[in-house]
């Protein structure tokens, strides 16, 4: 059945600090509300330095342990996840010293990371733990990417995963920042993890770090033109066409990350959140929102005109949570 949660960020861009431990009262609040999947985006530099890939500091995978112990208790799965993975991340690719898509040490780290967890983790449940290999993988033609080259490096980490435990759940991102569907991957067994950010002048109004947004009239939904076209719920579901394409191959399809940026306003949001969710609902697909607290959470947002409500401590956007529950899919 699909899965529902949050997207945390407890071990997920490495400054010199050590990760953040499990944050049970969150994951109280989401047992609270029958909410179920944990995405733990993380960066491998957490545990290796001066990029020497194959000798990890394995004490900081005690972290990983804590909190699969926190969300195994909960009956939560914990999705495991590389946002920034040996030679790419999304963000500041950059600091990367090899590509993962053209450089062969990077994709032996990569391929050798993964080996790591399915041994670590080797016979733990699926309803508790899958991996969810690289976050939001590059569009076609950067970094060197080619969906032949991806398509090999994912096939040979399922590959050198299931030797070790052949049962594990596994994941993959789309294409280009998530959103692209991958019909080449379909025979592969595996999850495929989408996005629910566009149009992205409506999710990422105002963002300082993606100024795409320059380029429309305004945070407007329905009836904002972006990409050449007019969106609505009717072109949300033509977005979404190729993936169902897939799904329809018998492929399960999973939205891994969605959100709105708090400067978007509140009404214009929620009319967004309605479309998108109802979507998910006909089709069947889990989500999980970026983030749980913070400018794109349900907790404190910070978005103009939001309605909150104390529940347990926290000031939570009520009518945002009411959507989030509302559209799930009875299990």
């Amino acid at each position: 059945m699909p899965r529902y949660g949050f997207n945390f960020q407890w071990m997920f861009s490495y400054h010199g600090q050590p990760p953040e431990e499990p944050d049970e009262r969150a994951l109280d609040f989401m047992a609270a509300n029958q909410l179920d999947f944990v995405r733990v985006t993380t960066d491998y530099n957490f545990w290796t330095k001066d990029f020497n890939y194959f000798e990890p500091d394995e004490s900081v995978f005690g972290y990983l342990d804590r909190y699969l112990a926190a969300c195994r208790a909960r009956g939560f799965q914990l999705s495991l996840n590389l946002h920034r993975a040996p030679g790419y991340c999304i963000n500041r690719n950059d600091l990367e010293k090899h590509n993962l898509w053209t450089d062969q040490i990077a994709q032996d780290a990569f391929v050798f990371l993964w080996e790591t967890f399915a041994t670590r983790f080797k016979g733990v449940p699926n309803d508790f733990i899958s991996f969810d290999l690289v976050n939001e993988p590059a569009g076609v033609g950067d970094h060197g990417l080619t969906r032949e080259n991806h398509a090999a490096l994912i096939r040979r980490t399922v590959a050198a995963i299931r030797a070790i435990d052949p049962a594990r759940e596994i994941a993959i991102d789309g294409l280009g920042g998530g959103n692209i569907a991958m019909p080449e991957l379909a025979d592969l067994g595996v999850i495929h993890s989408g996005r629910g950010y566009q149009p992205m002048p409506v999710s990422h109004w105002g963002a300082s770090w993606w100024t795409g947004w320059r380029s429309a009239d305004g945070p407007i939904y329905p009836g904002v033109f972006w990409d050449g076209r007019i969106w609505d719920k009717t072109t949300l579901h033509e977005h979404y066409a190729p993936w169902r394409e897939v799904a329809n191959e018998g492929v399960q399809v999973h939205i891994g990350e969605f959100g709105c940026f708090n400067k978007t306003p509140n009404s214009v949001a929620l009319r967004w959140f309605r479309d998108l969710l109802s979507l998910y609902q006909r089709y069947k697909w889990g989500y999980s929102l970026w983030n749980f607290e913070g400018p794109f959470g349900i907790i404190e947002h910070g978005r103009e005109g939001a309605h909150y409500e104390d529940m347990n401590g926290y000031q939570v956007d009520r009518d945002l949570l009411e959507l989030y529950l509302q559209y799930r899919v009875e299990k």
